[in-house]
C-alpha cells in the first residue's frame, strides 16, 4: 500500500478515471411487452409460486418493482424461465391492476396494514358451533373488513352436530349474509363439501378463521388436496396454526373457481378501516346518510339515520347492525 508523507505531489496521488459517460444511465423501464401472464398462488419467504399456463413456475420481484408487494391473487406479468423445471427462478416484473385487496392490521393500534390477499370477490368466514365455542366480535371484525373491500361474505358454520346454528344466525340475519351449516358427519362423508362448493363455483373465495374451527380440513375436503391439520386443545379450546401461508388453490369441476386458504388469525385489526367505506354495503342505508353532519360516524345524536330509519325508509335492525359492525372498530375483541 503506497503511503503519502509531507513531500507527496500530485503526480504521487492516483486519479480514479472519470467514467461518466462510459454508460449513462436512464430512467426508462422497459416495458417487457413480451411477458406472460399468471396468477400468484403461494408466497413463501420471497419465493413466488405462480401458475402460467396451467403448470407452475417458481419466480421472485423484478428489482424495478421496488417495494411493490405481491401477494395471494394477484395477476402478474412474468419474464424469464417459464419452464418450471427444478432450480429455475423466473421473474414478475409487473403487478396488475387489483379488482379487491383484503387487508387486516395486528391490532387496532398498529398503523401498518397487511394484504391478506387480491382480487378475491367472496369471504367465507369459518366458525365452529362448539369446540370451540362462536367468537361473535370476530365475526363482527371480519364482516367489517369484507364490506370495507367490497367482498361478499359468506358464514361457513362447522360442527352443527355439537350445537344448533340458530342462535348464532340469529344475530346475522338482518344483515342478509348468506350461510351454510356443516356437520363433522358431512364433512367425512364428503356432503359438506358439496354443500359449501355450491356457493363457491364461479368465484375466487378466500377462507378465514381462527385455529381449531376446521377451516383448513375444510378446504381439503374442498379441493380435494391435503394439507397438514391440527387439534383443538380440550382444555383451552384453541387450535394451533397449521396453515403458515395463503395458498390459492382451484375447484373441482366444469363450474371452476378458487378457493383461498389463509393463516388462522387470533385477531382482526380494523385500523385501515373507512367506515364511510362499511356503508356502501347497506344500501338500504346510505341515501340516508346525506344529510348527516360531516365526518358523521353514524352513531351519534346528529346522525341522519335515526330519522331515515323513523321514516320507514329502513328496517330498525339493519341500522343496528351497522352500528354493531361499526363499534367493532372502537373496541377490542373480548371487551
Amino acid at each position: 500500500m503506497r503511503r503519502y508523507g509531507k513531500n507527496t505531489d500530485e503526480d504521487d496521488i492516483r486519479v480514479r478515471p472519470n467514467r461518466k459517460g462510459t454508460r449513462p444511465r436512464t430512467h426508462t423501464r422497459p416495458k417487457h411487452e413480451d411477458a406472460s401472464e399468471g396468477l400468484v398462488v403461494t408466497v413463501d419467504r420471497g419465493r413466488i409460486t405462480c401458475l402460467v399456463d396451467g403448470h407452475e413456475i417458481t419466480a421472485m420481484k423484478a428489482r424495478e418493482l421496488g417495494r411493490k408487494g405481491v401477494v395471494v391473487g394477484d395477476r402478474v406479468a412474468i419474464v424469464g424461465d417459464l419452464t418450471g423445471a427444478k432450480d429455475t427462478l423466473a421473474r414478475i416484473v409487473r403487478v396488475e391492476e387489483r379488482t379487491s385487496v383484503l387487508r387486516r392490521t395486528a391490532d387496532d393500534n398498529d398503523p401498518f396494514e397487511r394484504v391478506v390477499v387480491a382480487n378475491a370477490d367472496q369471504l367465507a368466514i369459518v366458525t365452529a358451533l362448539a369446540d370451540p365455542e362462536p367468537r361473535p366480535r370476530l365475526i363482527d371484525r371480519c364482516l367489517v373488513a369484507a364490506f370495507d373491500a367490497g367482498l361478499e361474505p359468506l358464514l361457513v358454520l362447522t360442527k352443527s352436530d355439537l350445537a344448533p346454528a340458530g342462535p348464532l344466525l340469529e344475530a346475522y340475519e338482518p344483515l342478509g349474509v348468506r350461510s351454510v351449516a356443516t356437520s363433522r358427519d358431512e364433512l367425512e362423508e364428503g356432503g359438506a363439501a358439496e354443500k359449501v362448493r355450491e356457493l363457491l363455483y364461479g368465484h375466487s373465495t378466500a377462507f378465514v378463521g381462527h385455529s381449531g374451527v376446521g377451516k383448513t380440513t375444510l378446504v381439503n375436503a374442498l379441493v380435494e388436496r391435503q394439507r397438514a391439520t391440527g387439534h383443538v386443545n380440550a382444555v383451552t379450546g384453541r387450535g394451533r396454526h397449521t396453515t403458515t401461508s395463503a395458498l390459492a388453490l382451484p375447484l373441482p369441476g366444469e363450474a371452476g373457481g378458487w378457493v383461498i386458504d389463509t393463516p388462522g388469525v387470533r385477531s382482526f385489526g380494523l385500523n385501515h378501516v373507512d367506515p364511510s367505506r362499511v356503508i356502501h354495503a347497506f344500501p338500504d342505508l346510505e341515501p340516508g346518510t346525506a344529510e348527516c353532519p360531516r365526518a358523521c360516524s353514524h352513531d351519534e345524536p346528529d346522525c341522519a339515520l335515526d330519522q331515515w330509519v323513523a321514516d320507514g325508509h329502513a328496517d330498525p335492525a339493519r341500522l343496528h347492525s351497522l352500528r354493531r359492525l361499526l363499534a367493532t372498530r372502537e373496541r377490542r375483541e373480548g371487551d
